[in-house]
């Protein structure tokens, strides 16, 4: 008996003496939308630079990008890289939350961990991580900076990105300040995709409805662009802000000069938070470890006192 207790004992030691066993090694899919606006392009750009940097530090890390043009084909390509690539982590930029949830679901319940980023999904128990820019300072910040350049009077429209959990924080936050400011009128919200022609087409349609139009909430740094162009296409005066969105170069840069004073404003919501998701996802599990539930990643007033933090002439957005 105390022969077999000091085997035990033995085989106890030895156990605790062992390395521990790595966690498996990551298969990481990437599915992002495809770069159809300057926005996009700084996800892509940021996704691959994550992919280059990721994959030198951890040889156990392999990262594959897949970029869709729509939701149905970004709903195909999660099925391949679950189906055929074999992955077991997913970081997913949806093309629409609607659409997406039920795909996402699917590439999770075969075993991937999930980290959606930007566009919520409307299930939340189809990912197991969230990360994101603080969609409702997007949408708080600019309503506030309208309301007081107006003097809490004045006839606003805005211009709404695409139907997706995000789209409808911000513009909630939009509407719970204008509640506050009962003579800022809001004379309609129509959704432009986050597209300038879309944007320029969208105006268009404020500008021939609605005679007088003292701000414009583009709530997108691109969107922005097309509202402009719209406004200088008419010849119309009586608009006094455009706001856009996301800090822009472009934007940023018209901030410092000060070379159009409706624009004299953003808020900040850079692209690089999908390297940020990517890099926290790989990193955790690899480690075997998950993320918190939620991450967000703070935005804020850009004015020109500040936007010099801002502006990165060499990135491409």
């Amino acid at each position: 008996m105390i022969s077999r207790r000091l085997a035990l004992t033995a085989i106890a030691a030895a156990s605790l003496a062992l390395p521990a066993i790595a966690a498996e090694p990551v298969h990481l899919g990437v599915s992002i939308p495809a770069a159809t606006h300057s926005f996009m392009g700084g996800i892509n750009y940021w996704a691959n630079q994550a992919k280059k940097d990721l994959e030198k530090q951890h040889k156990d890390l392999k990262i594959t990008i897949r970029t869709a043009a729509n939701a149905p084909e970004q709903a195909n390509q999660l099925q391949d890289l679950s189906s055929v690539s074999k992955i077991n982590a997913l970081v997913v930029f949806p093309f629409e939350s609607a659409a997406l949830t039920k795909p996402v679901a699917q590439v999770k319940a075969k075993g991937a961990y999930v980290t959606v980023v930007d566009r919520g999904l409307t299930d939340t128990s189809a990912q197991d991580a969230y990360v994101a820019g603080d969609n409702t300072a997007f949408g708080r910040i600019p309503a506030e900076y309208i309301a007081k350049k107006l003097g809490g009077k004045g006839n606003v429209v805005a211009l709404r990105g695409i139907a997706t959990t995000l789209d409808n924080e911000r513009m909630d936050a939009f509407n719970a300040v204008l509640k506050n400011h009962p003579d800022i009128k809001l004379l309609d919200a129509k959704y432009a995709n986050w597209n300038r022609d879309d944007a320029f087409k969208v105006t268009q349609d404020y500008l021939t409805r609605f005679k007088q139009i003292d701000a414009v909430w583009a709530a997108d740094d691109d969107m922005a662009v097309g509202v402009l162009k719209a406004i200088d296409q008419a010849k119309r005066d009586d608009i006094k802000i455009v706001f856009g969105g996301a800090g822009a170069k472009g934007m940023v840069k018209t901030i410092l000069d000060g070379k159009d004073k409706r624009i004299d404003a953003d808020v900040s919501y850079s692209p690089k938070f999908i390297y940020d998701a990517i890099k926290l996802t790989a990193e955790a599990r690899l480690k075997g470890t998950t993320l918190p539930a939620t991450t967000i990643i703070p935005s804020v007033l850009i004015t020109k006192d500040n936007a010099k933090d801002f502006y990165h002439p060499d990135s491409p957005f």
